[in-house]
């Protein structure tokens, strides 16, 4: 898929675990999960927001696009 969900390296820059993010979001930590893993197939703005304003950062630390073009 090339939309990659960064969540991971934010959550490790802000020594923040799934539990404690998930809460303060207000998300399931399974969904929390399938948005770290890179399983999801979308994400609302509320959820990306929340994330963004939790995280202190902006929707493109998040998300990356990866051009599987360019990658032949």
């Amino acid at each position: 898929m090339p939309i990659v969900v960064n969540l991971d390296v934010m959550m490790a820059r802000r020594k923040i675990s799934a539990g404690d993010l998930a809460e303060r979001v207000g998300i399931t930590p399974a969904n929390l999960s399938i948005l770290k893993n890179n399983k999801a197939k979308a994400v609302r703005f509320t959820t990306l927001e929340a994330l963004c304003r939790e995280l202190d950062c902006q929707p493109g630390d998040l998300l990356e696009y990866i051009n599987e073009e360019s990658e032949d």
